[in-house]
């Protein structure tokens, strides 16, 4: 009924939103009946509604008969968006952009974050703040803070309040912090809000809640985007995630942090003390969001250096180890945690010259017992996972 009613659109006002109640009332009250301008955007709202519900349901009978036969993924996959809201400009300023939204997202994520305050949001605004947030989601007793530069965390820290745990995450690279995105899964108080503003330039801050103190503070810088993502639960987050390439879509599902300290396995003389493999797991979630090739060192609930995005392992390692230098934080006695097995030696070797003590890695490599062989000739702790976390 509501395909043929929005086919003879020249005559008939069909609505299937009731958003658009208003609007049908105040034209039906001060123009007596719809112009076809209207009834033309009404039959295209109901056509995009019944093509959603098509898609929904031949998604799901597909899948169905996939999944009796085993395949984990439909024949076919339907996308119905809707275009939440235009977009200051893409990656760059000479590209136009917009963000559509899944049917039923849900709150907590950064595509449906209430935006208290501050200038449009751009593109990369909210791709970093979305790495920034499903980074900092997995820290949800502990009040945490996570800093994102170009799809990158820089500075990661968990704390006894979120205060604390910002100024341990800026102190990590406060080079790269300049211009971030900062998320905290707790909500966001004044006096946070204020020692932010005091010590670097912000693109946006996001959190659950922003009290009103937080708001105050940044009336002040009126171009801090400032967005309350509401509460948040695993399923916020969704099951599977596309990537687009030309002429099509990689589909895959979403790569989750599920490592439990009884799924680790000590491989060298030395057992890694409990509160190294605090640091380990920490370390080891934080790689999950850093760009591959991606080392990470850590100690006490904060990373220390965040070595991204190279084609060498190694050489990865030694950014970490420099960013350190360069934030003048002591390597003694921290862990590094690698997304993916060391080919060679020589990261354990890089490693261990500033200090390393314990790894936390996948395993998996034909070298793994030279690999192994220099964790112990260096008295350093290593545990596999057995599990990867490549990201691109």
């Amino acid at each position: 009924m509501l395909r043929a009613a929005a086919k003879n659109h020249a005559h008939v006002a069909v609505v299937v939103d009731p958003a658009d109640y208003a609007t049908l009332i105040e034209a039906l009250r001060n123009e007596g009946g719809t112009s076809l301008e209207l009834r033309r955007r009404l039959a295209a709202k109901t056509y995009a509604h019944t093509a959603r519900y098509d898609g929904l349901i031949a998604d799901w009978l597909g899948a169905q008969i996939e999944n009796a036969r085993g395949e984990a993924f439909a024949p076919t996959l339907h996308l119905a968006l809707r275009r939440a809201r235009s977009l200051r400009y893409g990656e760059n300023p000479h590209q136009a952009s917009a963000l559509y939204l899944e049917p039923g997202a849900a709150q907590g994520l950064a595509a449906t974050a209430r935006v208290i305050g501050g200038k449009e949001l751009s593109y990369n605004n909210l791709a970093d703040a979305d790495a920034a947030l499903e980074c900092v989601k997995a820290f949800q007793r502990t009040p945490a803070c996570v800093i994102v530069k170009h799809g990158n965390p820089c500075g990661v820290a968990l704390d006894a309040d979120i205060g604390a745990a910002y100024r341990a995450a800026y102190a990590c690279d406060p080079t790269s912090a300049f211009g971030g995105i900062i998320a905290f899964n707790h909500a966001l108080d004044g006096a946070t809000a204020q020692a932010i503003l005091a010590r670097q330039f912000v693109e946006v801050v996001l959190a659950p809640e922003i009290s009103a103190e937080a708001r105050a503070a940044f009336v002040k810088k009126p171009n801090v985007r400032v967005l309350a993502t509401g509460a948040w639960t695993e399923q916020a987050t969704p099951a599977r995630e596309l990537k687009r390439i030309a002429g099509g879509y990689l589909v895959q599902d979403t790569d989750r942090d599920t490592l439990l300290l009884t799924d680790l396995k000590v491989v060298t003389r030395r057992v890694p003390s409990a509160e190294e493999l605090r640091d380990l797991l920490f370390a080891w979630h934080v790689a999950m969001y850093v760009k591959s090739n991606a080392i990470v060192y850590a100690k006490g609930g904060r990373t220390l250096g965040i070595g991204a995005g190279q084609t060498s392992r190694v050489v990865s390692a030694r950014i970490a180890a420099l960013k350190a230098q360069e934030a003048g934080l002591d390597l003694h006695g921290a862990v590094l945690a690698s997304d993916a097995f060391f080919p060679f030696r020589d990261g354990i070797d890089a490693a261990a010259a500033v200090g390393l003590q314990a790894v936390i890695q996948p395993g998996g490599s034909m070298r793994d017992a030279e690999v192994i062989a220099a964790a112990d000739e260096h008295g350093m702790a290593m545990v596999f996972t057995g599990v990867r976390h490549f990201r691109h």
